[in-house]
């Protein structure tokens, strides 16, 4: 039966493999081939990473958009609506763009079993095809070699983080994890690595593969100074430059892809770069009286990021905490428990949400001499409503944290609201 909305797409493709995730290259090429694609006229990005992916794109997408290049770029997931993975130039696609793009998909995959990212990544690039776009900034959902992104060969392969994460796809081992999303490079194609304190197998993968690698740390460095930070690498240095809302981190990983790339940035479009850019669900204010941020942190790299801006804040702020179960919520809870002056818990639904006691449990376990209040609720709403009342009496801000889905609770709550 023909699909007639995105609603109903969506509702369709998910129920086109059996499972959600399965890692691996064969089906997705085989219709890419199908579909006979171009490439962008200038060049195919792909970020993978632990952390900082959306950033890096965002930041990314941004700088190549305001130079008067066009930009496709795919991301995972969304908040509140599927066309947030597709945008072109920065601005999601429209319905009608996303139907015509699944049509052509089912059109080419004549009975080969796709996973739900798998369908939508070749949607995305078949969006991309017809648009006759100078670049391509992709997102890899899931590690990286086995990811369906990896489909494209990329020509600026980046990796903007390694930690421990998705241990039941990609291991508890750091070195392998690195492997794995080094995988995404081409020989002879640039690979920029943004890892602090990389693994030895980032740097023999890439050896083996036959990318060129530049590191963080060894071919380029930054460095912050109170009010604004400075970048060295492949003899250009840029100084004075505004600490961006993103992390620093991978603002810096943005610098050396654009100066490896060649594309010579000059230091006004920098700054006004790092003035503007902005990701939703990034430590980002969204409510006043009293304050609400949300961050979308769920593992303990991002936690530690957290905390640190949560430092600048004036006073301990109130947490409104959802996870999922399959997270580090222990190591979460350890770099983020002393960070709050209260917490309250929420249920995540679905077979991945955790429970609000399971977090409980971590955050007197991380500070057990700091007695910390801490309450369990059965839903972001009712905890973020607790919340709300107890930041505005002792005037402090709400973080609202731990999972998309907890953000994505947040912003369709106050969706309904308007």
């Amino acid at each position: 039966m023909a699909q007639t909305s995105l609603a109903s797409w969506l509702s369709y493709i998910e129920g086109q493999h059996p499972s959600e995730i399965e890692l691996g290259l064969n089906r997705g090429s085989a219709v890419l081939a199908r579909l006979n694609l171009s490439r962008p006229k200038c060049k195919v990005i792909t970020v993978a990473g632990t952390n900082g992916k959306g950033s890096t794109c965002a930041m990314l997408t941004q700088y190549l958009s305001s130079q008067g290049y066009s930009v496709g770029t795919y991301t995972s997931p969304h908040f509140l609506a599927f066309n947030e993975r597709i945008a072109l130039n920065d601005s999601p696609c429209d319905d009608d763009v996303i139907c015509r793009a699944f049509e052509a998909v089912e059109a080419a995959r004549e009975g080969i079993s796709l996973t739900y990212f798998e369908f939508s990544t070749l949607a995305a690039l078949w969006v991309f095809d017809q648009s006759k776009l100078d670049y391509w900034v992709l997102e890899v959902g899931l590690g990286g070699r086995l990811d369906s992104v990896n489909m494209i060969d990329t020509d600026v392969a980046v990796v903007s983080s390694i930690s421990l994460d998705h241990f039941d796809w990609l291991g508890d081992n750091i070195d392998v994890i690195a492997q794995e999303k080094t995988g995404i490079a081409r020989k002879g194609k640039l690979l920029i690595s943004g890892v602090v304190n990389p693994p030895s197998t980032i740097a023999s993968t890439a050896l083996e593969i036959g990318a060129n690698l530049r590191q963080k740390g060894q071919d380029f460095n930054f460095e912050l100074d109170q009010n604004s930070w400075s970048w060295s690498g492949n003899d250009v240095y840029f100084e004075n430059l505004p600490v961006p809302s993103l992390p620093l981190q991978n603002a810096a990983t943005v610098i050396a892809v654009l100066v490896y790339m060649g594309l010579s940035p000059a230091h006004a479009d920098l700054v006004d770069l790092f003035s503007k850019a902005q990701l939703m669900g990034r430590f980002q204010k969204v409510a006043t009286s009293p304050d609400v941020y949300i961050d979308v942190a769920h593992n303990p790299e991002a936690a530690i990021e957290l905390a640190n801006r949560i430092s600048t804040l004036p006073r301990k702020p109130v947490a409104v905490c959802g996870m999922l179960k399959d997270k580090d919520v222990a190591s979460v809870m350890v770099h983020l428990a002393d960070s709050f002056s209260d917490w309250f818990c929420s249920d995540l639904a679905g077979p991945r949400g955790a429970k609000a006691d399971e977090l409980i449990r971590h955050i007197a376990h991380s500070s057990p001499s700091l007695g910390l209040s801490a309450m369990a609720f059965n839903s972001v709403s009712d905890a973020l409503s607790a919340a709300l009342v107890k930041a505005e009496a002792d005037q402090r801000s709400v973080i609202v944290f731990g999972s998309f889905v907890t953000v994505s609770d947040y912003l369709a709550l106050n969706q309904s609201k308007e």
